[in-house]
Parts: C-alpha cells; structure tokens; sequence
C-alpha cells in the first residue's frame, strides 16, 4: 500500500486548516489535507507541497515532520507521515485533481478552527491515527513547526 503524508498546517492566525468532506453516502467528516506519494515524487516533502498545491492551491514553508502513524485500513497497513507547515499563500482558483473534477467525490470544503483540542474532539476527523495525534500535540504545534 503506497504511503500517504498529511500536512498540519497553520495559517497566520495559527488556526489550523482543515477540509471538511461531504460525500454522498457517508457521515460529515474532517480531514488534514495531503495524499498518497507519487513515483514521480522526490521525497514526501516533494509530495507534501504537491498535495497541498492541488487540493487547497497553497504554498508553505517551515516544513517540519512530526510524526508517522499506521493503522489497519482496507485488510492493509495504512502509514500516513505527518509534517508540520505554515501558510504562506493559498489562492482557491489553484486547486485542481481528481478531488474536484469528479462530484461523486463529495466536497473539499476548508475550514480554519482554532488550536484546541476541543476542535478536534468536536469534529469527527480522520483518519483517528492523525486525530490522536493532533489532540495530543495542539498546544505545542506553533513551537513543533518552524
């Protein structure tokens, strides 16, 4: 199963930016934006920048890994890298990929909430691995990145 990497970014007001997903079938759900690596990628950074580019239209800098969780997911091993990064410009007209030019994909709606674990507890975001992860780790993000 190809790796994936998400990015917990945090725009200049230090809230962190989120995609709140509506697809047809399913419950509400939140997501870190990112996705799977490419064999055209470099690095998982390489594919960290690309993700972000596509789904939000956005640049960052201080990239800075913080963690890799695994989780069972489909009869597999799922390995997701986490980084850590700051808005430096997000320009909506930029997004582009399979997410947005098919609708039975749902919405990608972005959502900017506050660094508080009641955030993330309020909303039911996946995958859990990343969630636990960011409940645990809120406070010290803005120290943790750049």
């Amino acid at each position: 199963m190809r790796p994936s990497v998400r990015g917990v970014l945090l725009d200049h007001d230090e809230r962190l930016v989120l995609f709140r997903r509506t697809v047809p079938g399913r419950a509400r759900y939140w997501s870190v934006p990112g996705g799977h690596v490419e064999p055209e990628d470099g690095s998982l950074e390489d594919t960290l920048r690309r993700e972000l580019l596509e789904e939000l239209g956005a640049t960052v800098s201080d990239v800075t890994f913080l963690v890799s969780v695994s989780y069972p997911w489909q009869g597999e091993v799922k390995t997701q890298h986490v980084f850590g990064c700051r808005l430096v410009s997000m320009d909506p007209e930029l997004r582009h990929g399979p997410e947005f030019e098919d609708p039975s994909r749902g919405l990608y709606e972005v959502e900017r909430v506050p660094l508080r674990r009641s955030e993330i507890f309020s909303r039911n975001l996946i995958p859990q691995a990343v969630a636990g992860y960011l409940s645990a780790s809120i406070t010290a993000l803005p120290r943790l990145i750049g």
